[in-house]
Protein backbone atom coordinates (compact mmCIF):
# COMPACT_ATOMS: atom_id res chain seq x y z
CA UNK A 1 0.00 0.00 0.00
CA UNK A 2 1.33 3.42 -0.99
CA UNK A 3 3.18 5.16 2.42
CA UNK A 4 1.76 8.32 2.35
CA UNK A 5 -2.09 6.66 1.99
CA UNK A 6 -1.23 4.22 5.13
CA UNK A 7 -0.04 7.48 7.04
CA UNK A 8 -3.16 9.28 6.02
CA UNK A 9 -5.15 6.25 7.50
CA UNK A 10 -3.52 4.82 10.56
CA UNK A 11 -5.81 7.69 12.81
CA UNK A 12 -9.07 6.67 11.37
CA UNK A 13 -8.21 3.15 11.88
CA UNK A 14 -7.30 3.72 15.35
CA UNK A 15 -10.66 5.46 16.29
CA UNK A 16 -12.33 2.52 14.53
CA UNK A 17 -10.61 0.17 17.19
CA UNK A 18 -11.67 2.35 20.37
CA UNK A 19 -14.57 2.98 19.39
CA UNK A 20 -17.20 1.37 21.50
CA UNK A 21 -20.36 2.59 19.22
CA UNK A 22 -20.71 0.19 16.32
CA UNK A 23 -22.54 2.80 14.07
CA UNK A 24 -19.83 5.26 14.90
CA UNK A 25 -17.00 2.56 13.90
CA UNK A 26 -18.67 2.18 11.03
CA UNK A 27 -19.65 5.05 9.21
CA UNK A 28 -15.67 5.75 10.06
CA UNK A 29 -14.59 2.89 8.24
CA UNK A 30 -17.01 3.84 5.20
CA UNK A 31 -15.10 7.02 5.20
CA UNK A 32 -11.96 4.94 4.85
CA UNK A 33 -13.04 3.34 2.30
CA UNK A 34 -14.30 5.64 0.51
CA UNK A 35 -11.34 7.76 0.64
CA UNK A 36 -8.91 5.05 -0.66
CA UNK A 37 -11.06 4.33 -3.02
CA UNK A 38 -11.34 7.63 -4.43
CA UNK A 39 -7.06 7.87 -3.96
CA UNK A 40 -6.95 4.68 -5.63
CA UNK A 41 -9.17 5.85 -8.74
CA UNK A 42 -6.61 8.81 -9.22
CA UNK A 43 -3.63 7.18 -8.76
CA UNK A 44 -4.73 4.38 -11.29
CA UNK A 45 -5.38 7.07 -14.19
CA UNK A 46 -2.38 9.11 -13.54
CA UNK A 47 -0.89 5.61 -14.44
CA UNK A 48 -2.47 5.50 -18.03
CA UNK A 49 -2.44 7.65 -21.13
CA UNK A 50 -5.93 8.27 -22.57
CA UNK A 51 -7.72 5.95 -19.72
CA UNK A 52 -7.24 2.23 -18.53
CA UNK A 53 -8.64 -0.51 -20.84
CA UNK A 54 -11.82 -0.63 -20.66
CA UNK A 55 -13.72 -4.66 -21.71
CA UNK A 56 -16.20 -3.77 -24.66
CA UNK A 57 -18.27 -6.12 -23.32
CA UNK A 58 -18.39 -8.01 -19.91
CA UNK A 59 -17.26 -11.72 -19.96
CA UNK A 60 -15.41 -13.86 -18.00
CA UNK A 61 -12.77 -13.79 -20.33
CA UNK A 62 -12.08 -10.06 -20.38
CA UNK A 63 -12.91 -9.82 -16.74
CA UNK A 64 -9.80 -8.32 -14.64
CA UNK A 65 -8.65 -7.51 -11.36
CA UNK A 66 -6.73 -4.47 -11.59
CA UNK A 67 -3.50 -4.30 -9.62
CA UNK A 68 -1.21 -1.13 -9.51
CA UNK A 69 2.66 -1.52 -9.05
CA UNK A 70 5.44 0.52 -9.34
CA UNK A 71 6.36 1.23 -12.27
CA UNK A 72 3.01 -0.08 -14.08
CA UNK A 73 -0.80 -1.25 -13.87
CA UNK A 74 -2.25 -4.90 -14.74
CA UNK A 75 -5.62 -5.89 -15.70
CA UNK A 76 -5.57 -9.73 -14.50
CA UNK A 77 -7.74 -12.23 -15.31
CA UNK A 78 -8.34 -14.87 -12.95
CA UNK A 79 -10.39 -16.76 -15.56
CA UNK A 80 -7.60 -16.98 -18.18
CA UNK A 81 -4.52 -17.08 -15.20
CA UNK A 82 -2.95 -14.20 -17.01
CA UNK A 83 -2.13 -10.49 -17.08
CA UNK A 84 -4.96 -9.62 -20.12
CA UNK A 85 -3.49 -6.03 -19.93
CA UNK A 86 -0.28 -4.25 -18.73
CA UNK A 87 0.12 -0.20 -19.16
CA UNK A 88 3.49 1.26 -18.14
CA UNK A 89 5.57 4.57 -19.00
CA UNK A 90 8.92 4.90 -20.20
CA UNK A 91 11.39 8.01 -20.52
CA UNK A 92 14.77 7.45 -21.30
CA UNK A 93 17.85 5.08 -19.76
CA UNK A 94 20.49 7.67 -19.62
CA UNK A 95 22.57 5.65 -17.27
CA UNK A 96 21.73 2.38 -16.56
CA UNK A 97 21.51 0.52 -12.94
CA UNK A 98 23.18 -3.03 -12.29
CA UNK A 99 20.04 -4.53 -10.35
CA UNK A 100 20.68 -8.83 -9.68
CA UNK A 101 17.73 -10.50 -11.59
CA UNK A 102 15.63 -12.54 -8.56
CA UNK A 103 15.96 -16.04 -9.49
CA UNK A 104 12.24 -17.05 -8.83
CA UNK A 105 9.09 -15.21 -9.83
CA UNK A 106 6.82 -14.88 -6.72
CA UNK A 107 3.21 -15.15 -6.33
CA UNK A 108 1.08 -12.55 -5.82
CA UNK A 109 -0.99 -12.63 -2.48
CA UNK A 110 -3.72 -9.82 -4.35
CA UNK A 111 -4.63 -12.75 -7.10
CA UNK A 112 -6.92 -15.41 -5.87
CA UNK A 113 -5.24 -18.23 -8.36
CA UNK A 114 -2.05 -17.63 -6.69
CA UNK A 115 -0.54 -19.16 -9.93
CA UNK A 116 3.13 -19.56 -8.43
CA UNK A 117 7.00 -20.58 -10.38
CA UNK A 118 6.73 -23.89 -10.26
CA UNK A 119 3.37 -23.90 -12.40
CA UNK A 120 5.62 -23.11 -15.50
CA UNK A 121 7.94 -25.83 -14.72
CA UNK A 122 8.61 -28.18 -17.77
CA UNK A 123 5.93 -26.70 -19.14
CA UNK A 124 8.12 -25.94 -22.99
CA UNK A 125 6.89 -21.90 -21.96
CA UNK A 126 8.71 -19.10 -20.89
CA UNK A 127 7.49 -17.29 -17.93
CA UNK A 128 7.21 -14.21 -20.15
CA UNK A 129 7.15 -10.07 -18.64
CA UNK A 130 5.15 -8.54 -19.81
CA UNK A 131 6.10 -5.32 -17.57
CA UNK A 132 9.43 -5.61 -18.79
CA UNK A 133 12.25 -6.20 -16.23
CA UNK A 134 15.49 -4.54 -18.13
CA UNK A 135 12.94 -0.99 -18.91
CA UNK A 136 11.03 -0.95 -15.26
CA UNK A 137 14.41 -1.86 -13.27
CA UNK A 138 16.40 0.97 -14.82
CA UNK A 139 13.28 3.76 -14.55
CA UNK A 140 11.67 2.55 -10.88
CA UNK A 141 14.49 1.19 -9.46
CA UNK A 142 14.35 -2.02 -7.27
CA UNK A 143 11.05 -1.92 -6.02
CA UNK A 144 9.72 -1.79 -9.69
CA UNK A 145 12.15 -4.70 -10.77
CA UNK A 146 10.96 -6.50 -8.23
CA UNK A 147 7.29 -6.25 -9.20
CA UNK A 148 7.90 -7.34 -12.46
CA UNK A 149 8.24 -10.83 -11.33
CA UNK A 150 5.17 -10.72 -9.41
CA UNK A 151 3.25 -13.89 -11.62
CA UNK A 152 0.45 -11.66 -12.30
CA UNK A 153 2.70 -10.43 -14.46
CA UNK A 154 3.82 -13.31 -16.37
CA UNK A 155 2.78 -15.44 -19.64
CA UNK A 156 3.55 -18.40 -21.58
CA UNK A 157 5.52 -17.78 -24.02
CA UNK A 158 7.41 -20.20 -26.44
CA UNK A 159 11.23 -19.42 -26.20
CA UNK A 160 11.80 -18.51 -29.94
CA UNK A 161 9.66 -15.61 -29.09
CA UNK A 162 10.51 -14.52 -25.47
CA UNK A 163 13.91 -15.01 -26.45
CA UNK A 164 14.42 -13.75 -29.23
CA UNK A 165 12.09 -11.38 -31.20
CA UNK A 166 9.83 -10.30 -27.66
CA UNK A 167 13.28 -9.27 -25.86
CA UNK A 168 14.09 -7.37 -29.24
CA UNK A 169 11.26 -5.39 -29.13
CA UNK A 170 11.79 -4.60 -25.48
CA UNK A 171 15.51 -3.61 -26.54
CA UNK A 172 13.69 -1.36 -29.42
CA UNK A 173 10.91 0.46 -26.86
CA UNK A 174 13.37 0.62 -23.73
CA UNK A 175 16.67 2.18 -25.74
CA UNK A 176 15.60 3.79 -29.24
CA UNK A 177 12.18 4.62 -29.28
CA UNK A 178 12.15 5.98 -25.28
CA UNK A 179 15.48 8.09 -26.15
CA UNK A 180 14.00 9.24 -29.19
CA UNK A 181 10.71 10.18 -28.20
CA UNK A 182 11.18 11.10 -24.51
CA UNK A 183 7.55 10.59 -23.26
CA UNK A 184 6.28 7.14 -24.74
CA UNK A 185 3.55 4.93 -23.20
CA UNK A 186 3.21 1.00 -23.66
CA UNK A 187 0.21 -1.15 -23.35
CA UNK A 188 1.02 -5.14 -23.94
CA UNK A 189 -0.45 -8.50 -23.27
CA UNK A 190 -2.02 -11.61 -24.79
CA UNK A 191 -4.01 -12.17 -27.39
CA UNK A 192 -6.18 -15.89 -27.35
CA UNK A 193 -8.15 -17.67 -29.79
CA UNK A 194 -11.45 -19.85 -29.21
CA UNK A 195 -9.71 -22.90 -28.50
CA UNK A 196 -8.19 -23.26 -25.05
CA UNK A 197 -5.03 -24.53 -24.29
CA UNK A 198 -3.55 -24.17 -21.20
CA UNK A 199 -0.08 -25.91 -18.90
CA UNK A 200 -0.81 -29.10 -16.84
CA UNK A 201 -1.19 -26.06 -13.97
CA UNK A 202 -4.34 -24.70 -15.51
CA UNK A 203 -2.72 -21.49 -16.94
CA UNK A 204 -4.48 -20.83 -19.96
CA UNK A 205 -1.66 -20.57 -23.59
CA UNK A 206 -1.88 -17.15 -25.27
CA UNK A 207 -1.84 -17.87 -29.18
CA UNK A 208 -0.16 -14.44 -29.45
CA UNK A 209 0.73 -10.99 -27.72
CA UNK A 210 0.29 -7.74 -28.85
CA UNK A 211 2.16 -4.41 -27.93
CA UNK A 212 0.54 -0.59 -28.59
CA UNK A 213 3.00 2.54 -28.25
CA UNK A 214 1.80 6.21 -27.52
CA UNK A 215 3.89 9.07 -28.00
CA UNK A 216 1.62 11.94 -26.54
CA UNK A 217 1.21 14.83 -28.89
CA UNK A 218 2.59 18.20 -27.94
CA UNK A 219 -0.12 20.21 -28.66
CA UNK A 220 -3.45 19.57 -27.04
CA UNK A 221 -6.20 18.25 -29.36
CA UNK A 222 -3.45 17.20 -31.95
CA UNK A 223 -3.37 13.53 -32.14
CA UNK A 224 -1.04 11.18 -30.48
CA UNK A 225 1.67 9.40 -32.71
CA UNK A 226 0.79 5.40 -32.31
CA UNK A 227 2.44 2.40 -33.14
CA UNK A 228 0.98 -1.34 -32.96
CA UNK A 229 2.06 -5.13 -33.07
CA UNK A 230 0.40 -8.28 -33.12
CA UNK A 231 3.03 -10.81 -32.73
CA UNK A 232 2.19 -15.35 -32.82
CA UNK A 233 3.74 -17.28 -30.71
CA UNK A 234 5.22 -19.31 -33.56
CA UNK A 235 8.04 -16.96 -34.61
CA UNK A 236 11.59 -18.17 -35.00
CA UNK A 237 12.51 -15.00 -33.73
CA UNK A 238 14.77 -13.41 -36.61
CA UNK A 239 12.03 -11.68 -38.36
CA UNK A 240 11.73 -7.97 -39.27
CA UNK A 241 9.59 -6.04 -36.79
CA UNK A 242 7.99 -4.42 -39.77
CA UNK A 243 6.31 -8.13 -40.68
CA UNK A 244 4.35 -7.58 -37.76
CA UNK A 245 2.89 -3.98 -37.54
CA UNK A 246 -1.36 -3.77 -36.96
CA UNK A 247 -3.95 -1.42 -36.02
CA UNK A 248 -5.16 -0.88 -32.71
CA UNK A 249 -8.54 -1.49 -34.21
CA UNK A 250 -7.36 -5.02 -34.75
CA UNK A 251 -6.05 -5.71 -31.44
CA UNK A 252 -9.41 -4.46 -29.60
CA UNK A 253 -11.27 -7.03 -32.43
CA UNK A 254 -8.94 -9.63 -30.99
CA UNK A 255 -8.87 -9.04 -27.16
CA UNK A 256 -12.68 -7.41 -26.38
CA UNK A 257 -10.81 -4.55 -24.80
CA UNK A 258 -11.20 -0.65 -25.89
CA UNK A 259 -7.89 0.94 -25.79
CA UNK A 260 -7.44 4.94 -25.57
CA UNK A 261 -10.95 5.74 -24.34
CA UNK A 262 -10.89 9.02 -23.45
CA UNK A 263 -9.67 10.54 -26.66
CA UNK A 264 -12.23 12.35 -28.34
CA UNK A 265 -14.53 10.11 -30.52
CA UNK A 266 -12.82 11.53 -34.14
CA UNK A 267 -8.84 11.30 -32.77
CA UNK A 268 -9.56 8.21 -31.52
CA UNK A 269 -11.19 6.86 -34.43
CA UNK A 270 -8.31 8.08 -36.59
CA UNK A 271 -5.74 6.90 -34.33
CA UNK A 272 -6.64 3.21 -34.19
CA UNK A 273 -6.97 2.82 -37.46
CA UNK A 274 -3.60 3.91 -38.51
CA UNK A 275 -0.90 1.35 -39.56
CA UNK A 276 1.28 4.05 -40.24
CA UNK A 277 5.03 3.80 -39.42
CA UNK A 278 5.90 7.15 -40.33
CA UNK A 279 8.15 8.69 -37.60
CA UNK A 280 8.81 5.68 -36.00
CA UNK A 281 12.40 4.84 -37.56
CA UNK A 282 10.97 1.35 -37.49
CA UNK A 283 13.25 -0.24 -40.33
CA UNK A 284 16.48 1.29 -38.27
CA UNK A 285 15.42 -0.97 -35.78
CA UNK A 286 13.42 -3.66 -37.70
CA UNK A 287 16.49 -6.05 -37.77
CA UNK A 288 18.74 -5.68 -34.72
CA UNK A 289 19.69 -9.54 -33.28
CA UNK A 290 18.71 -10.32 -30.17
CA UNK A 291 20.53 -11.24 -27.25
CA UNK A 292 20.43 -14.74 -27.09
Amino acid sequence: MNSQLLRLMIPLLKIIFASKHGLTALLVAGLVGAGFYAFERTQRESHSYAGLPQEKAFTLNTFTHIFRNEGYMVGYSEWRENPLWVTYHLKPILKKKKLKRPSRFKEDYRSLRRVNHNDYLNSGYDRGHMAPNYAISNIYGREGQLDTFLMTNITPQRPNLNQKLWQRLEDVEANKFALWFKDLWVITGPIFDDKVTTLKSGVEIPDAFYKIYIVPPRKKGDAPKVLSFIIPQTVRGNESLTKYVSSIDKIEELTGFDFLSKLDDPLENKVEASTSTAGWRLKEVANLPSRY
